[in-house]
């Protein structure tokens, strides 16, 4: 339910959590001169904004995290020329063209760590939220940790490797 996981579960009866919605945008852009693919990502100290190349191109943040309600999320104007205006000040490149444009939403609980957990309030609902912008890089590790959470089955090896515990997951820390 992502953005929305917190109006899900007050439908079938679960007190909300707190998920809080943060939209992210991400400008891919042509540069002059073209960059090349073996660039890493590159992070500002600061935290102001952040690039990668891309098929030949660069994908560019402000590295915003502004909070939203639950929506299909667009970028702004403003963030997109904050990323460019941002990059432009550290680097020789010239931006020819931004030539895709998005946003997504990024849920976080309060603690931002993700839940694993049912629901002391209703029972046969099962939390699976608040990765943040880390679903895709502990989605792996969030599917082990539920499916042995619902099928109340052995914590798996992989988890207990990196000190990951039942716990650790629980919505019971937030209380």
């Amino acid at each position: 339910a992502g953005a929305w996981a917190d109006e899900l579960a007050a439908l079938v009866g679960a007190r909300p959590v707190g998920i809080t919605p943060f939209r992210r945008t991400v400008v891919q852009v042509r540069v002059d001169p073209t960059v090349s693919e073996n660039l890493p990502l590159v992070l500002d100290i600061r935290g102001g904004f952040y690039f990668k190349p891309e098929s030949g191109r660069l994908w560019l943040s402000p590295h915003d995290e502004v909070p939203s309600v639950p929506c299909d999320a667009a970028p702004e104007e403003l963030a997109v020329a904050e990323a460019i205006a941002r990059l432009e000040e550290v680097v020789d490149w010239q931006v020819e063209a931004v030539e895709h444009k998005w946003a997504g939403l990024r849920s976080f609980t309060p603690d931002r760590l993700p839940i694993a957990s049912f629901d002391s309030h209703a029972p046969d609902f099962f939390w699976l939220a608040g990765q943040g912008g880390f679903g895709l890089q502990t989605s792996p590790a969030m599917a082990l940790a539920a499916e042995a959470l619902v099928t109340r089955s052995a914590w798996p090896g992989e988890l207990r490797a990196v000190s990951v515990r039942p716990e650790d997951l629980s919505l019971m820390r937030l209380n």
